[in-house]
């Protein structure tokens, strides 16, 4: 019992700041949840947060899993910005995961333009729970899942600045060794110019070697890649990045359609039918009405077998990336979604 209090008290009354690497960090596991790691982030853009305090607690803005998100207002600046507390309960793996995946992003670039931005991560005991606080930017224009929940669809042009804003923050994260796992529209955040950022490392994975196995059940199941349901059948030319195409050929084409592609409409995706859909049915493939580069960006996306689909750097070049005006895209995203927002008023 006593060791058991003194580690709490540790925890508790830990506060470590250390200068970025030249380079990306080793990501070497440590036992203790915040060893070796900052607590603030140094030359992260946007106010320096030390303690809770400096916040002042607002609304909430969604819930998951692992926890609560809330809007914060920085009192010292005004700055706004989303606190994330996250429940260390069950050991706190998931949270603990997910604040290192954060902090090992952090602390290599901390300012990227399609990755949300971290700001600081705090113990904070409340109610006899323990809880991980991740201060993050805020992204005032919500998911592209509630874009999707008010608008149905996205056209073409605008679906191609969300695939360019998503491969340039999944080439950021696959260039530092971390696979984030859980690529859905719900986690691809919409900010106030139409720019795509990628959230929620909570199933994120950092790799020491680019042959480290990634197959695992952490994650949303619907948008899982054939390696990870079965990777014995779908282990050959294994690619632990490659997962991440696929979640995001997924999420394009849920994008174009409207609602999930891999089931038919209304039809609930519990695990077995998700199971038969990914690992044994066809890949799914946009109607005939679409273009041909968005029809062979999504193939390439969706092939079964990881190493026969495209990587992150080949779908960068890819016509329906390369070929369209990069700002006209951002610009008609955020044009939809100030649409779908009027028409909640």
């Amino acid at each position: 019992m006593a060791m058991g209090a003194s580690k709490l008290r540790e925890r508790r009354q830990l506060r470590l700041s250390v200068l970025p690497p030249a380079s990306p960090p080793p990501f070497t596991y440590q036992e203790h949840p915040f060893g070796g790691l900052p607590s603030t982030p140094t030359g992260s853009v946007g106010p320096v947060v030390e303690r809770l305090a400096e916040l002042e607690k607002g609304g909430v803005l969604g819930h998951g899993a692992g926890g609560t998100v809330y809007m914060a207002r920085h009192r010292r600046t005004g700055a706004e910005l989303a606190v994330k507390a996250l429940r260390l309960h069950d050991g706190g793996g998931a949270a603990l995961r997910e604040a290192y995946v954060h902090l090992g992003v952090a602390a290599a670039a901390p300012d990227h333009a399609h990755v949300v931005r971290l700001h600081g991560v705090f113990p904070r005991p409340s109610c006899g729970d323990q809880f991980l606080c991740l201060v993050l930017e805020y992204v005032p224009n919500g998911s592209l899942g509630d874009v999707l929940r008010r608008r149905g669809r996205l056209p073409e042009h605008a679906i191609a600045g969300v695939a360019r804003c998503v491969l340039r923050g999944l080439h950021h994260l696959h260039r530092l060794g971390i696979v984030h796992g859980d690529v859905k529209p719900s986690n691809l955040l919409v900010g106030r110019h139409g720019e795509v950022k990628i959230a929620d490392f909570g199933a994120g994975k950092v790799l020491r070697r680019r042959l480290d196995p990634c197959a695992s059940y952490v994650g949303t199941a619907a948008y899982m890649s054939p390696e990870r349901f079965d990777p014995e059948a779908y282990s050959g030319d294994y690619d632990p990045y490659a997962a991440d195409v696929w979640s995001l050929g997924v999420a394009i084409l849920e994008l174009y359609l409207g609602h999930f592609p891999l089931l038919p409409e209304g039809q609930r995706p519990d695990w077995a039918a998700l199971m038969c859909a990914i690992c044994f049915g066809e890949a799914p493939e946009p109607p005939a009405a679409a273009s041909e580069e968005f029809r062979d960006f999504v193939a390439r996306c969706l092939e079964k077998k990881a190493g026969q689909r495209a990587s992150v750097a080949e779908l960068l070049e890819h016509p329906f990336v390369a070929g369209r005006d990069a700002a006209g895209a951002q610009q008609a995203l955020a044009a939809l979604v100030a649409e779908a927002e009027q028409g909640d008023l």
